[in-house]
């Protein structure tokens, strides 16, 4: 691939570390009639912080665009980690379905990032989670607002790779959203970051990051989304030619300590209807009939 967004020096880091940001991804011209919509969908006044009724709102998408064409950067840098594009599960969209931190957690005092933190996770919960998961193949925080620090800006666990690789290794069985074993998880790391930026930054992640809500402070609003990018088939711990591992897969196997595995699932694959899903049907309808009712 010649039209290249990560350095060697990125990837390296990328691979040690688990995830890596890209700065101005997009231009707040490109996001303003997306986050214009979003006040009107959530029913709030954006400048009144007394009307946000809900500190933090999972909302559901409504529109959609290609990322290869609005943020061409960071598709170019997916296709770098995951090994070209030809095995990227495509079209890779993203929606705006926001995630808005509206004040979470303002009346405490801030706590920073720790193992103590609340709400540790791994994204997927629509799905039975392998190794070689093609679900996600990556994990992505985009910034549709500026972050500052203690902002509300997800806390992620670099060093969570490792622990989560080698439970997905041992349980070839596979585990559903809700038999992970977070608090276990989350004590075996001692590395923590909170994730600061512009609006228009991007942020891809290992897809076995760990990684939290956090507290804001700011009295801003923070709106961000995470769709993940798929793979158009699993991945694979045991290519012939070791150097045609991507480097998601080298990181999985540097988490585990080997330089290849024979990894096989030993339960079939499985979707999983999650009721985040079912609660945002509900949303869906309110939301457009805010926006009927305002461009009426």
């Amino acid at each position: 691939m010649t039209d290249t967004v990560l350095s060697a020096e990125q990837i390296e880091s990328f691979v040690a570390h688990g995830y890596v940001r890209i700065a101005e991804c997009f231009t707040r011209a490109d996001a303003q009639p997306w986050l214009d919509e979003a006040w009107v969908r959530l029913g709030y006044d954006r400048d009144d912080p007394s009307t946000w009724v809900e500190r933090r709102v999972h909302m559901p998408s409504l529109r959609h665009v290609e990322v290869a064409d609005f943020a061409p950067k960071v598709w170019r840098a997916a296709c770098q980690l995951l090994g070209g594009e030809d095995r990227i599960e495509q079209p890779y969209t993203w929606g705006n379905g926001f995630i808005a931190n509206l004040g979470l957690g303002a009346e405490r005092p801030w706590e920073p990032p720790s193992a103590a933190s609340p709400d540790w996770h791994k994204d997927g919960d629509f799905f039975r989670h392998f190794l070689d998961s093609p679900e996600q193949g990556l994990l992505t925080i985009v910034l549709w607002s500026d972050i500052e620090e203690r902002g509300g800006g997800t806390f992620i666990a670099p060093d969570s790779v490792a622990p989560v690789a080698r439970l997905l290794e041992r349980r070839r069985e596979g585990v559903l959203p809700d038999e992970f074993p977070y608090d276990e998880l989350v004590a075996q790391c001692s590395t923590f970051v909170e994730t600061t930026g512009r609006l228009g930054d991007v942020v891809l992640m290992h897809p076995y990051m760990l990684h939290a809500s956090s507290q804001n402070h700011r009295g801003t609003a923070r709106l961000i989304t995470n769709p993940p990018i798929a793979l158009r088939e699993p991945m694979r711990f045991d290519r012939d030619d070791p150097a045609e591992h991507s480097p998601v897969e080298r990181a999985g196997l540097r988490a585990l300590g080997v330089e290849r595995l024979d990894y096989r699932p030993a339960a079939p694959r499985e979707r999983v209807v999650p009721e985040r899903v079912l609660r945002q049907e509900r949303m869906r309808e309110q939301e457009e009939s805010r926006l009927a009712e305002a461009s009426s």
